[in-house]
């Protein structure tokens, strides 16, 4: 009996040790939980910059596991065609600057083409500057204009004459696309420069009205012209605005 109770007050005083430890542990490691979430909250609210990252994190983690989905807004900057201009080498931000300024037009949707124009020129073999000019002078880059013949979009491409070409971006609606029609846009001035034996005079007249035209306007002369002034802003020069 004796024994006994020794091994119970034993037992009791080993269960009474570990109850403290855990409460000890317990404590110190919430007070710790709290410390930590109040450096957070105070480094967040002195540098709302992080409050505003932090937000956007946890906003597109909510995201992408589709968590209150319809009560989170639709994060659409991914889908918009713009960049900043910091993003860009100086020659072509003073390029998309220039534009938004002589057509008045927000430079970061610019910039986009800007760069994009840069890309087109390597697959194409027409300087990126001649392909902007052409842009310029079709549509002063706005990308819903829709002539009187059916051309639509910011290099004014006949969608109904070159729907097939539009097949590989989802359709001809994609012509209102931005970036699709100035790709589009670019493959049919190209085609037109090549069927012109690389004459890019006869290859813009084509471009514009293909083999009925007799007249083009001044339209090759106005695209040169702009060609030359873009040429200007990207060596640092600052022709003058209208």
């Amino acid at each position: 009996m004796t024994k006994h109770c020794i091994w119970c007050q034993h037992g009791r005083t080993f269960l009474r040790d570990v109850a403290h430890g855990m409460f000890i542990i317990t404590h110190s490691g919430l007070a710790m939980v709290g410390l930590t979430a109040l450096s957070l909250v105070l480094a967040l609210w002195l540098n709302p910059q992080w409050l505003h990252s932090a937000e956007g994190a946890v906003f597109n983690w909510l995201r992408e596991r589709q968590v209150l989905l319809p009560w989170l807004p639709e994060n659409t900057a991914e889908r918009a065609t713009a960049v900043s201009l910091q993003d860009l080498p100086p020659a072509q931000a003073a390029v998309a600057e220039w534009l938004g300024r002589k057509y008045k037009v927000a430079p970061e949707p610019l910039a986009a083409l800007v760069a994009e124009a840069h890309v087109l020129s390597k697959k194409t073999k027409l300087a990126p500057h001649f392909i902007l000019a052409v842009m310029a002078i079709e549509s002063n880059f706005h990308p819903y204009v829709q002539s009187q013949a059916g051309a639509q979009g910011l290099m004014q491409v006949m969608t109904d004459i070159h729907a097939k070409r539009y097949e590989a971006y989802g359709g001809r609606l994609a012509a209102f696309d931005p970036i699709t029609n100035m790709r589009v846009g670019a493959a049919v001035l190209s085609d037109a420069v090549k069927m012109r034996d690389g004459s890019l005079e006869e290859g813009l007249k084509f471009y514009l009205g293909g083999y009925a035209l007799t007249e083009d306007g001044g339209y090759v002369a106005k695209v040169f012209a702009e060609q030359a002034q873009l040429d200007q802003v990207a060596a640092g020069q600052k022709p003058s605005l209208p």
